[in-house]
């Protein structure tokens, strides 16, 4: 059986195929396109293993590799490096080296979820993204009013209904670019909180027939 490793990069793929021995049988460049790492893939006899050491955008290339008829093998490329004896964290690692571990039974990889819970994923990582850009936007305006003496808000939530009163009061002291500056980041504070909350209605229904989801939260439920 033919032994494939893919190194990706931002535009091309760099493909490596040996044979059981070690023997170079095809070293090929793929241009980044819409189908091309199918094309490829499609040589090889169904359920061939493929090694993938990619850049964070790696669905479409395991996607390609799996319509193929492929099994896509993502590196765990810290473990990798290791085992080839990288001594440099920032050391590349290519196809050929994970032919060796592949041939040696030594490929350490990572689990890939299934296409499905790939897409999911991104309303959570899109939700922690704008909480912690909240957040900055909070400390930028907290800052702000700490510069004149106007920061001690008297309210467990600042942001919260009672708090903003109060900033409102705080802002009005500020001079007139200030205030400008704070009532912007105030505004973009509303809209990321607004995103944040059509992205939790967003998983609460991609998740609504899930039995799984069902069950902890029953279970939550109980032990409150």
């Amino acid at each position: 059986m033919d032994v494939v490793s893919m190194d990706a990069h931002l535009r091309y793929t760099v493909a490596v195929v040996e044979d059981e021995q070690g023997r170079n049988r095809r070293r090929e460049r793929i241009d980044h396109a819409p189908g091309a790492i199918r094309r490829f893939a499609s040589r090889f006899n169904s359920g061939t293993p493929i090694a993938v050491e990619a850049l964070g955008s790696w669905y479409w290339i395991v996607d390609e590799i799996e319509e193929a008829g492929m099994v896509p093998k993502l590196v765990n490329a810290g473990k990798a490096k290791a085992l080839l004896g990288s001594r440099n964290k920032t050391d590349h690692l290519d196809a050929k080296g994970l032919n060796v571990l592949q041939r040696t039974g030594t490929l350490p990889t990572v689990w890939i979820p299934p296409a499905v819970l790939r897409d999911q994923r991104e309303l959570y990582r899109a939700r922690m993204f704008m909480k912690r850009q909240c957040t900055r936007l909070k400390n930028r305006i907290l800052a702000t009013l700490a510069k004149y003496a106007l920061s001690d808000i008297d309210a467990t939530d600042r942001f919260g209904k009672k708090g903003r009163e109060e900033m409102e009061r705080r802002i009005a002291k500020l001079p007139r670019n200030a205030q400008y500056v704070v009532q912007a980041l105030l505004t973009e504070v509303d809209q990321h909180e607004h995103c944040v909350q059509e992205l939790e209605f967003q998983m609460e229904d991609a998740h609504c027939s899930d039995p799984r989801v069902d069950l902890l939260a029953r279970m939550s439920h109980k032990f409150l």
